[in-house]
């Protein structure tokens, strides 16, 4: 798992340090402050890792990164990534499994990325990133996207995913904590999502009826494409998973048991990283850190000065978390007039 990063000039993050990371790892902040950009800085990376080296891939790590950034990202050169206010470089630097990776480069680059040290071994796990929005009712789409026209768009978080959701359900026995938070998810979902490989088409089948994918809640959508990646075990107990705001269609209760079963996989190996701007996930996520006793690292945006904490310490200083406590303290005003 990551240990630390520290980010320098990377886009909307001018400077950023985050230490002492865990199991589960919250990003807060309001719109258009760096949260996604965070998250896709760190996928890029265990990207880079897990396919530096694995089957027939003969590319170096730097090459991998490189196309990594551009298909991740999305800009028309690299080096539109650092930070357009700044001559310095754009700077990643991390402890994984406390091995060293980090790598720089500056505004004109292309395809050429330095890698100044990769002392981390070469992984066999996987780890994915599930975004804001549902893929389910567009995985023909973005696969004929990226892998046919290879066109901008999609990017590689969603290939990546889609790519994932193309195996099949593997039967036999799972990881206890995979089976059993299988069988949360299916019963917060209160029937199973199936994809036929013939047609290429996914459906929610509820007892004996069947429902096309696309009139299907976005919440049941988003829930079962984690479903699905422990049931075909593209994840597994060194995974990472990064989920970019858990709260998007779902309503309080499911975003409480979702994190619910984030803690059980948490327990079992996987590092999660997530980003939000909702009171109800930092709560429930502060509730967890405070029943368990376990470290729950948050790092949160103020005025572009970011700011690390722990929910195991109580909950933190922001505008958000301020927001939502005022907004309650009028209502309970308002109830006692």
């Amino acid at each position: 798992m990551f240990n630390n990063v520290e980010l320098n000039n990377f886009g909307p993050l001018e400077s950023l340090k985050w230490p002492n990371l865990g199991p589960i790892n919250l990003v807060i902040g309001g719109n258009g402050t760096g949260k996604t950009f965070l998250l896709k800085s760190l996928y890029t990376t265990v990207r880079t890792l897990e396919e530096h080296r694995r089957g027939d891939v003969q590319k170096s790590a730097s090459e991998i990164l490189a196309d990594k950034l551009f298909w991740t990202f999305q800009p028309e050169k690299i080096g539109d990534l650092v930070t357009k206010s700044t001559e310095h470089p754009l700077s990643f630097s991390c402890c994984f499994d406390e091995k060293k990776f980090s790598y720089s480069f500056g505004k004109d680059t292309t395809k050429q990325i330095h890698v100044q040290q990769n002392d981390v071994p070469p992984r066999k796990s996987n780890s994915i990133f599930l975004p804001a929005k549902e893929v389910l009712s567009l995985h023909k789409v973005i696969l004929k996207s990226r892998e046919e026209d290879k066109s901008f768009g999609f990017d590689d978080t969603y290939l990546d995913l889609a790519r994932a959701l193309r195996r099949s359900t593997t039967k036999g026995n799972n990881y206890k904590e995979f089976s059993k938070s299988r069988q949360s998810l299916e019963g917060m979902l209160g029937g199973k999502i199936d994809f036929d490989s013939n047609t290429g088409k996914w459906t929610f089948k509820k007892g004996n009826q069947k429902f096309p994918i696309g009139v299907t809640a976005e919440g049941i959508k988003k829930i079962s494409i984690l479903d699905t990646l422990l049931g075909n075990r593209y994840l597994d107990t060194s995974s990472l998973i990064f989920i970019d705001e858990p709260e998007s269609a779902l309503h309080p209760k499911a975003i409480s048991q979702l994190l619910d079963i984030v803690s059980l996989l948490a327990e079992r190996g996987i590092q999660f990283f997530m980003a939000s701007h909702s009171y109800f996930v930092v709560k429930k996520l502060f509730l967890i850190a405070q029943e368990k006793g376990v470290s729950i690292p948050i790092i949160s945006e103020n005025q572009g000065e970011w700011t690390t904490d722990n929910l195991k310490n109580g909950m933190p200083e922001n505008e958000i978390i301020n927001e939502s406590i005022q907004l309650y303290k009028e209502e309970v005003g308002l109830a006692l007039k």
